[in-house]
């Protein structure tokens, strides 16, 4: 299958410089992106709206995380990967929390800190630990391009492709296209992991991610899970919450940056 490439689109982002003069939205233009993911972000924050009027007398409020909650429960039943906190031995270690889409900035700017250091302090690559948190919102940015087609993610975290016009097919983090310059040639996730970037992903959040296969192929939930797992990108940790690996990686030594 041939990929659509691309980190994100256009909209309102907090922190971060560019690291060459190029500017970011050139960047992004080349990859070739859309600008509609900011609006469908419905927070930064992991947390459930609070009820604005009281529900009839009995009446249980909507499951909106079911699958979330499931996962909460079920957290003293799995064994947990936590190998990659001694990993954390770097004189610079951050962590970039990405709850929402975020155009896929946070992964942007994780790589982009590791840049600017050596730009500015000389700093070498193996001095530095960039750990990316992918919970909530993000977790279709850790799936692979067959999770992306099959379930139109693309459409439903609302990215667009500007070369093409279309809905994304494939993870547009993944990996940069051939023909992208040298300056951006590293920006995707294959090169972040491949020179030593830690990728957790929320073990709550996936749980949705199991939903959708337990529903559309009529599967039992351990059978969804593990069909599920299949389609997890290579190298991703789960954990058992994104707010878990957050302050997991900030008791490692990490300092905290809002990535999305």
């Amino acid at each position: 299958m041939d990929r659509d490439h691309g980190i994100g689109g256009q909209g309102n982002h907090r922190g971060g410089g560019d690291v060459t003069p190029r500017p970011r939205r050139a960047f992004l233009g080349w990859l070739g992106t859309g600008s509609l993911v900011a609006a469908v972000v419905r927070s930064a924050s992991a947390e459930e709206p609070r009820p604005t009027s009281r529900l009839p007398e009995g009446e249980a409020p909507p499951n909106r995380f079911g699958g979330e909650r499931a996962a909460l429960a079920s957290v003293a039943d799995q064994e947990w990967d936590l190998s990659w906190v001694e990993k954390l031995t770097a004189p610079h270690k951050a962590v970039f929390d990405s709850p929402g889409v975020g155009e896929g900035m946070a992964l942007y700017r994780a790589i982009g800190w590791c840049k600017q250091y050596n730009k500015v302090f000389g700093t070498a690559r193996s001095d530095m630990n960039p750990v990316l948190v992918y919970r909530h919102e993000s977790i279709p940015l850790v799936m692979d391009d067959s999770y992306w087609e099959t379930f139109h993610a693309g459409k439903a975290v609302k990215m667009k492709n500007d070369r093409t016009k279309k809905w994304y097919t494939t993870n547009p983090i993944l990996a940069v296209p051939p023909d992208t310059p040298p300056q951006w040639a590293d920006f995707d996730l294959q090169h972040f992991q491949a020179d030593g970037g830690i990728v957790l992903a929320c073990n709550m959040a996936f749980a949705d991610v199991v939903t959708d296969y337990q529903d559309k192929f009529k599967l039992k939930r351990p059978d969804a899970r593990t069909e599920a797992l299949k389609h997890l990108l290579p190298g991703v940790i789960l954990q058992p919450s994104g707010i878990f690996a957050v302050l997991r990686a900030q008791e490692a030594g990490c300092d905290y940056v809002m990535a999305s």
